[in-house]
Parts: structure tokens; sequence; C-alpha cells
């Protein structure tokens, strides 16, 4: 649908510049319809489209009350133990080997 309502406009703007040239009132009526047509070829295809996504979307929860949190807070005993259990690695480098592998061969 919104690619006849772009054929549409294509067709009113040389509809109206026809008119404008050959100052030809039957043309000029052309370009106002072909754009009148596109303008309501669009706002269909608007709601329809909001329409579809209203119908995808789930239904909104009933219960005003009660929260429901997604992530609920870790204990701060668990974050602590986390950090300090992190393992951590140490890494061996001869600087000549690094030096090597540094210089440009051009």
């Amino acid at each position: 649908m919104l690619i006849v309502a772009l054929v549409l406009a294509v067709i009113g703007l040389a509809a109206l510049v026809t008119a404008v040239v050959t100052s030809n009132e039957l043309i000029a009526w052309v370009c106002i319809a072909a754009s009148v047509i596109g303008v309501v070829l669009l706002i269909v295809d608007a709601l329809r489209e909001r329409n579809r996504t209203d119908e995808d979307a789930p239904p909104p929860q009933q219960a005003d009350d009660e929260i429901v949190e997604d992530y609920p807070d870790e204990p701060e005993d668990d974050v602590e133990a986390e950090t300090t259990a992190a393992p951590t690695e140490t890494v061996d480098s001869d600087a000549a080997e690094v030096a090597e592998e540094d210089s440009n061969p051009r």
C-alpha cells in the first residue's frame, strides 16, 4: 500500500508541474485527486499498522498492589565472596620477544 501511495505522489507531482506549465485545469484536478487518494492510503496503512501492533502486545498485568522485581538484589555476602574469589592470572613475557613482535618489518 505504501508503494501505491508513493506512485500516486509521483503522479501528483508530475500532474502539478504539467498543470502549472500548461495552465490546464483538468490536469490540476488530477493532481489534487492523486494527492487526496495517496493521503487516504497512508492514513489507512498507519491505522492498520497501529491495530496490528496493539493486537500483538501482551495484555497489561492486573495486579496493581503487587510489585514484582525481575532482578532481586543479591545478598551483600555473596557479592563480596564473588569479588574476592575471582581468579587472577599473571602473564610472563620476555621483553626481547615483545620488542621483536612490535618492530615494523618495512
